[in-house]
């Protein structure tokens, strides 16, 4: 039987569209080469949407092969070309923000009003930043003795890889493929196979802003058969990953087994946030609460460990529990739903799991904890938790928070190192010298002071340490996308 590669979609507020379900490759949608499909799943009705190609080996062979094809055309083209259709393409994801919005919610679980701002609109940004980008990536000159010319370029990488994770679709999206586009390389993008709807319209909307074909192929399929075989693929230069640690270090070993490729990783994280007993309670509230509770806790830089001096210990779980209680659960359809339901039910279960183990070892149960219906779960406090409690030192992924007690600076540090990630702190506090001597102090990639999860696409992102390699977003991101080259002129 031959499957479609488009598919009638009706969303829960009678909207009706055309969502492609087939892989783009060569600037067509076409079919998987097996005729073989997989699920994408509403995770707040747990029914079918629809079904899209399941793409294995060869299909990433073909695509891989058209981002070959098209490589030499699209690094020649000139910078302020490509900037110009990235900055078409912005334009056409803003004119259909609300729908992109309505398929976030719908194949995400997100908030509708939530995923337009934060979501697709922050990717059409985030894509309008790249094309100005697109004309300004050079190289330098030196002088090393007055008989030679010395000078560098920037060159593409050439063929890219960018594997994006189920938590922000649309976003990583525009993470990857715009500065990689921009800096004039061409990208097979494999989506999360639990989420692969808004990046399959984005493909649609590279079509019509006139990308040549090739440039942008779009495979969606399971990790274990299309990721790893993008991973693998010696015609592939660089691996642009985003997902979990363990993931994150089988493409690190498999690029060394294959053509050692070039590779970013953005993986998981266990995020502090410190509280000094001179912080406005008030305005902290407001900010940890996002910054846990924001996606429903699926967050890599979720602020999941809460450390807060001793003597406002009680007064802030106090006014903390008082705002948990405030968010709302529901329909993401709904205007004034702030959680929707976890993306899956092996989440679900996997979530649920460390709450109940966590109460096994001890920790002192706050708030929620509790699974209301479907695969929701209610805003989640621990408190007074030990450093050896698998709640405090494992990534849950997951609306949960453990909050413990801390002495002074001191004692915050040695907490905050406690464990094996390095992805984003946050520090609270009105002496602006001990909110710089924390971050300074902290080892992590992004340091938030008297703020949480204010990520912008002007500012590098990523971690050290198991929370990954390299950076997103910034200038620094061109770095990753392209090869230095140095060339010496005999005078």
């Amino acid at each position: 039987m031959t499957l479609q590669t488009e598919s009638i979609v009706e969303l829960p507020d009678g909207t009706s569209y055309r969502q492609p379900v087939g892989l783009f490759i060569s600037g067509e949608f076409t079919t998987a080469q097996g005729q073989l499909s997989l699920d994408t799943v509403n995770p707040y009705t747990g029914t079918i949407i629809c079904s899209v190609a399941r793409g294995r080996s060869d299909d990433i062979d073909a695509a891989v092969s058209a981002a070959q094809s098209a490589s030499k055309g699209w690094k020649d083209t000139p910078p302020r070309q490509r900037g110009q259709l990235l900055q078409t393409l912005a334009q056409l994801m803003r004119r259909d923000a609300d729908l992109l919005a309505k398929i976030e919610a719908v194949d995400a679980g997100k908030p509708v009003h939530i995923a337009k701002e934060a979501d697709v609109l922050a990717a059409a940004a985030c894509v309008q930043y790249y094309a100005g980008w697109a004309d300004k990536i050079k190289g330098d000159t030196l002088e090393t003795d007055p008989k030679t010319l010395n000078l560098t370029v920037r060159e593409p990488v050439g063929v890219c890889g960018l594997i994006i994770p189920w938590n922000f679709p649309i976003l990583m999206v525009g993470w990857k493929m715009a500065p990689a586009l921009a800096s004039g390389n061409t990208v097979v993008l494999k989506p999360a196979e639990l989420t692969p709807l808004s990046a399959l319209y984005v493909g649609k909307l590279v079509q019509e802003a006139g990308f040549p074909p090739g440039v942008v192929n779009i495979v969606t399929g399971f990790g274990a058969e299309a990721g790893a075989a993008l991973v693998a693929h010696p015609g592939v230069n660089k691996i642009s990953f985003t997902g979990s640690t363990p993931v994150g270090k089988g493409i690190l070993s498999a690029s060394a087994d294959s053509s050692l490729k070039r590779i970013t990783l953005e993986l998981g994280g266990k995020s502090p946030s410190v509280i000094f007993n001179d912080a406005d309670l008030d305005e902290v509230v407001e900010w940890v609460n996002g910054g846990i509770f924001y996606n429903m806790g699926q967050n890599c830089c979720a602020g999941s460990r809460i450390y807060v001096q001793e003597d406002v210990y009680e007064a802030f779980l106090e006014k903390f529990i008082r705002r948990v209680e405030k968010n709302v659960m529901g329909d993401p359809f709904h205007e004034k739903t702030f959680l929707g339901p976890q993306i899956s039910a092996a989440q679900h279960a996997k979530i649920m799991g460390m709450i109940e183990n966590a109460r096994t070892q001890g920790a002192v149960l706050a708030k929620g904890g509790e699974s209301p219906h479907g695969w929701f779960i209610e805003p989640t406090v621990f408190r007074d938790v030990r450093q050896d409690m698998d709640i405090m030192r494992e990534e849950v992924f997951g609306p949960v928070v453990a909050v413990a007690s801390f002495k002074d600076a001191s004692d915050a540090l040695a907490k905050v190192h406690d464990t094996c990630y390095g992805l984003a702190a946050a520090v609270f506090t009105s002496d602006l010298k001990q909110g710089l001597g924390m971050a300074k102090s902290i080892k992590a990639g992004t340091i938030w002071v008297n703020c949480y999860n204010m990520i912008t696409h002007e500012l590098p992102f990523g971690g050290c340490r198991e929370s990954g390699v390299g950076k997103d977003l910034g200038e620094d991101v061109l770095s990753e996308f392209t090869n230095t080259k140095s060339i010496r002129i005999m005078l």
